[in-house]
């Protein structure tokens, strides 16, 4: 029989994975992870007159341009066709250990919802081996971002930061917030990990037992 199992701490744990989940997709996707020295309109089109200012960005395999007088226009998409073709090994590297992270984390999401009903998987409390892989997606995330600005001396990152820019020297560019939401988000998945173990103790608690025994089906408890 399904027993539905709902305390502050499961639910706070369940939302937690689901919003970490997201958060390392989105800025992993996104290409704002640098933003360029800025430039004007002139640099690229070659028009005289009043120009606008404005700053490219560059993520992992993205980047965005403004196209068109005046800067009217984004043109954003990869820069890269192959994984071949990515910026520097070390940004391929990062990729990777990013992907892996976040796949776990979207796996963990997706069993973080059922966790309301079933509480266990062959005799194994479904919040221990959640919180055992957050924490090993959260190694992996972390190993990605601090490979991450090992690959800004390649010649794509010196294109948009100019020639002073080197590993771990973003010379003229500065860091988007996808590189902060990512970080963010890493700090958030050790957090679900130890959270984890708050849930496991919430749900198994004596109160919970009791509501069980009574025959209830739906167990909520503050």
């Amino acid at each position: 029989m399904c027993q539905v199992i709902v305390t502050c701490r499961s639910m706070l744990w369940t939302l937690l994975s689901i919003i970490v989940a997201f958060a390392e997709l989105i800025a992993f996707m996104s290409p704002d992870w640098l933003l360029g020295f800025p430039r004007s309109d002139s640099d690229v089109n070659g028009a005289g007159g009043d120009s606008v200012e404005y700053r490219p960005s560059l993520g992992l395999y993205g980047r965005c341009l403004r196209v068109g007088t005046r800067g009217v226009g984004v043109s954003c998409g990869p820069y890269a066709g192959t994984f071949a073709e990515v910026a520097s090994g070390f940004w391929q590297a990062a990729m990777l250990f990013l992907a892996a992270g976040t796949l776990v984390l979207g796996c963990v999401a997706c069993i973080s919802i059922f966790s309301l009903c079933f509480q266990s998987i062959m005799k194994k409390s479904i919040f221990n081996i959640c919180g055992l892989l957050q924490a090993i997606a959260g190694l992996l995330l972390m190993v990605g971002l601090m490979l991450y600005p090992a690959g800004w001396g390649s010649e794509k990152v010196i294109g948009y930061c100019g020639p002073e820019a080197s590993p771990f020297r973003p010379a003229r560019c500065s860091l988007g917030w996808a590189f902060y939401a990512a970080i963010g988000g890493t700090l958030a998945t050790f957090l679900c990990a130890v959270l984890s173990a708050q849930a496991e103790i919430a749900t198994s608690s004596d109160k919970v037992q009791e509501e069980i025994e009574e025959g209830k089906s739906l167990i909520c408890l503050l």
